[in-house]
Parts: C-alpha cells; structure tokens; sequence
C-alpha cells in the first residue's frame, strides 16, 4: 500500500513539475536565438502564457441556431428588395470634402425595428431607419457598395445587389 501511494506521489510530481517547466532564451555573440527548458548560462527565463482552449457547443445549441437562421431568413423573405437608389452602379461624380448621401429603399418599406445598414468596401460604415444615409470623407477612388436590412439584434436579414461607383476629389497636387 505504501509502495503505490509512494508512485503515486511521484507520479504526480513528475507530471506537475513537466506542466510548470520553465523555458530559457538565449542569444550568443552572433545573434543566434536558442530556446530550451534547461538554464543556459547568460540566458533569460521566458514566461509562457496559458493554453487557449475551446469549448464546442452542445449540439443542443447548434440546433437553436440553426432555427434562428430559419426564423431570419422568414424575416427576410417579407422583403422582395432592398436596393441603392442613388448613387447608380458605375456612377462616378465629384465630390470635394468626399461626402456620399446614399438613398435607399426596399420593397416593402422597413419593418418596425429594422433598419438599413450600409458597407463601403466591405466595412460596415453606418445604419439608419430613413431612406437617406450620409457619409463623409469617402477617400477618392473606387467602391465597393452594399445595403442589407438588418434586425433588433443587427442580424441581417436581406441583402441588396452590390454597387460601384467612384468618387472625384480635388487635390493638392492637381491644383
């Protein structure tokens, strides 16, 4: 009995000893990095940060997400559209402090809570419940534009087709 509660402890000591291991770095004359878990003479200690770890969900969990999606894409499906009606696809104008004025409108109009959510090249870039969203300080250049309808919760529940347009700016150099 006492000989396995002996190989027990070390045993634990072993394996908690090996989870706390330090690590040393070491840099020679030539630059030359080395790491090891033993001292190096004129090396430093280097704390090692925890283990990420991940717990997947239940696949309870995936279940309910996969209903919601079901739900949103019901919301969505109350929508035939949402579209830009200004600026056009293609459109290219001038605009000398990079201000845009996006008009929107959908088929039918926003449900109560929902909103237009616009994106500039793949960013997010403002919401709004009215058929106007105004951005400033577009760089010149172009575009990449979509509107999507979103929820109370900001999911997205429909998408319009995307747009590119460019944006004329005056500059210092050209003046």
């Amino acid at each position: 009995m006492k000989k396995r509660l002996a190989l027990a402890i070390a045993f634990l000591a072993i394996t908690t000893s090996a989870a706390h291991a330090e690590v040393y770095r070491h840099v020679d004359e030539y630059g030359n990095v080395t790491y090891s878990d033993e001292p190096i003479d004129g090396g430093e200690t280097v704390e090692i940060k925890p283990v990420t770890t991940i717990t997947l969900p239940k696949p309870e969990t995936v279940k309910k997400s996969d209903e919601l999606r079901e739900i949103v894409k019901e919301e969505g499906a109350a929508y035939e559209s949402v579209s830009f009606s200004y600026p056009e696809n293609n459109q290219a104008f001038y605009s000398g402090g990079g201000n845009v004025t996006f008009r929107l409108n959908s088929t039918p109009g926003l449900q109560a809570g929902h909103k237009y959510e616009v994106t500039l090249d793949g960013q997010p870039i403002g919401q709004t419940s009215t058929s106007e969203l105004t951005i400033e300080n577009v760089y010149r250049g172009t575009h990449n534009a979509n509107v999507h309808i979103v929820d109370e919760q900001g999911v997205q529940v429909k998408s319009g087709n995307p747009i590119t347009f460019t944006v004329h700016r005056p500059s210092v150099i050209n003046n």
